[in-house]
């Protein structure tokens, strides 16, 4: 039986870390990130961050996962918003928009220990609503992405052959270099998973 899409109430997840303020509006998501959160680990930089916002609930194995916000209020080096994915401590994704030298930037942070960093600079998508999609596949994970109502780009094939059966995954914002970002999510979805790496998601 092919799995309906679900709508996930933003009440449904749990923080791992706290916001400045998070408030429903209508049926959106606003959420103020605090000053310095993000998720690194070790690579490059040396050091590690363990404080961003994501809001997580249960992923299970057989569901996409699908997120979306209003891109327009990155607007500072590295503001960030998109999805996060949790298999643990050290295993974990986030995939999104992050501004870097004035561009936004589609990417992901594929973490196993330590973490890599790939992106591709989409400045069309500038003040978009975009869409950010996790879909699990036995020892992987699909991750897309799209503006407004345009076609699914596919960000990455990542490896994840440690994900569980329970894993987390949910709406993620950080502000590495300042206060005062506010980032609006719209959407957020369990959905069929994809059916081919090739073929493009049905559009719930």
């Amino acid at each position: 039986m092919t799995r309906e899409t679900e709508a996930v109430h933003w009440t449904a997840g749990t923080w791992t870390r706290e916001p400045v303020a998070a408030r429903i509006d209508d049926d959106d998501l606003v959420v103020a990130a605090a000053e310095g959160s993000d998720y690194w680990r070790t690579t490059y930089y040396g050091f590690l961050h363990d404080d961003g916002h994501g809001l997580l609930t249960e992923w299970p194995a057989d569901a996409a996962m699908e997120v979306a916000f209003d891109s327009s209020a990155l607007t500072e080096l590295y503001d960030q918003a998109g999805i996060f994915l949790r298999a643990g401590e050290d295993r974990w994704i986030k995939a999104g928009i992050e501004l870097n030298d004035g561009v936004p930037h589609v990417g992901a942070v594929v973490t196993d220990r330590v973490s890599d960093w790939s992106l591709a600079p989409v400045p069309d998508w500038a003040g978009q609503v975009i869409t950010v999609r996790a879909s699990r596949s036995a020892d992987a994970v699909v991750l897309r992405a799209r503006a407004g109502d345009g076609p699914w780009r596919t960000i990455r094939v990542a490896p994840f052959a440690a994900l569980p059966a329970r894993a987390e995954a949910g709406p993620l914002v950080c502000a590495p270099m300042r206060q005062g970002l506010e980032v609006r999510f719209t959407r957020w979805v369990l959905a069929a998973p994809d059916a081919d790496l090739h073929e493009d998601p049905p559009t719930a």
